[in-house]
């Protein structure tokens, strides 16, 4: 969430008009689809196996487990198109205009790199191969090679607040908040194919669903969440959440692919949505400024950020709640991050406290806090697990 933009996307009101763009170069071909995946098999063949066939979008590799959606994010299970980039945390600093690197190793801070004018994430490109920083009042996105960890020539985009790419690969799509649409363009070219302008305020994360069909969108500043058709790039359902001054932030689906976990930082909580049925959902309340969702490499948990409160919930899948709350030291801000390939750290931001911090998965306890630029917000931990990336700080199939 971002308190400038917000003022000024009221301030702009209905008459903000969707424009284009993004890039993407390398981000997100589909001919790239057996590259990046290694071979036309999984990384790894796993036992026990759900071997019900899903009906993905064409295109689309294969959902390997139906059952667990992340079973190709096992820990280290690394594609071979990642397997040799060395394993780096970048962060990207909204205020300073810059991207911490960090050796997760030491905990050290080994590089800080110049890009644009506010840097909201980091995002890994659907082929895993480029590394695209967001500068969101920049109107660009600066490529990071994760093999050298070198930045190349920023390419002009408009708006790119966040950063997705559709599951076969073939368009990238930007989250443009202050212009109130979804941009996809073709991977290829990198032309735009389709601006759908959008009636919310703040488009800001997403998920999509397993068969790769449809995703869902939450829009911060007006409290709403749209689903929308991944092949007609168009939205087709749009609801106001029950809570008044709602705030949706993260996106998150559930390793059976039966719901949507939707991060509220106003509902202090998690909106648990049936993405199928688009019903109205039911909240779960976990902390103060609900924010960032990530899943463990065993698929049993998930890791909710309480940014307003400096806690870490913990929601146990197979039992279906709440089982643990973390409590930060001191306390912090904990935004948005990832978890490490091996599972054993989770990395969160400390949007308001400049700082980094390093989280032991099992047991909760404070491994490092790490002095970072002002205002750090959707560090990327890489490279991960996952055959390929659907965006974001990194979501992986």
């Amino acid at each position: 969430m971002r308190t400038t933009k917000a003022a000024r996307l009221l301030a702009a009101g209905a008459a903000l008009t969707a424009l284009t763009l993004l890039s993407a170069c390398s981000s997100g071909s589909s001919k790239g689809a057996n590259e990046a995946l290694g071979s036309k098999a999984p990384v790894q063949p796993r036992a026990n196996q759900n071997q019900d066939r899903v009906d993905v979008l064409p295109g689309m590799p294969p959902v390997e487990n139906p059952a667990d959606l992340y079973s190709a994010d096992r820990p280290n299970q690394l594609s071979p198109v990642v397997k040799d980039f060395p394993s780096r945390v970048y962060v990207p600093n909204t205020n300073s205009n810059t991207v911490t690197v960090i050796d997760p190793a030491t905990y050290k801070v080994i590089e800080t790199i110049p890009v644009g004018r506010q840097p909201q994430h980091v995002v890994p490109s659907w082929d895993l191969k480029t590394l695209w920083v967001n500068n969101d009042l920049g109107n660009s996105l600066t490529p990071i090679d994760p093999r050298t960890g070198k930045a190349g020539k920023a390419v002009a985009v408009h708006d790119p607040y966040n950063l997705y790419f559709t599951p076969d690969g073939k368009y990238a799509v930007v989250m443009a908040s202050m212009d109130r649409a979804l941009v996809f363009r073709d991977a290829h070219t990198m032309k735009v194919v389709k601006s759908v302008p959008v009636s919310c305020y703040g488009v800001n994360h997403a998920d999509f669903s397993p068969d790769g069909r449809y995703f869902i969108v939450s829009c911060e500043f007006s409290g709403e969440i749209l689903k929308v058709d991944t092949a007609e790039m168009r939205v087709v359902e749009q609801e106001k959440l029950p809570f008044h001054g709602a705030m949706p932030q993260d996106v998150k689906i559930s390793p059976d692919g039966k719901l949507f976990y939707i991060a509220d930082m106003m509902a202090n909580g998690v909106w648990i949505l049936d993405g199928d049925k688009f019903t109205k959902p039911r909240l779960l309340s976990t902390g103060k400024g609900a924010h960032g969702l990530y899943i463990s490499r065993d698929s049993r948990e998930m890791y909710i950020s309480n940014r307003g409160e400096g806690t870490i919930s913990v929601f146990d899948f197979t039992r279906n709640k709440l089982t643990k709350k973390w409590h930060l030291p001191g306390g912090g801000s904990p935004d948005m991050g990832g978890v490490s390939a091996d599972g054993t750290v989770l990395w969160l931001s400390g949007r308001y406290n400049a700082e980094v911090y390093a989280i032991d998965t099992r047991t909760g306890r404070e491994l490092a806090r790490i002095k970072v630029g002002s205002g750090p917000h959707g560090l990327a931990v890489y490279p991960q697990p996952g055959r390929y990336s659907l965006g974001h700080t990194g979501i992986f199939r």
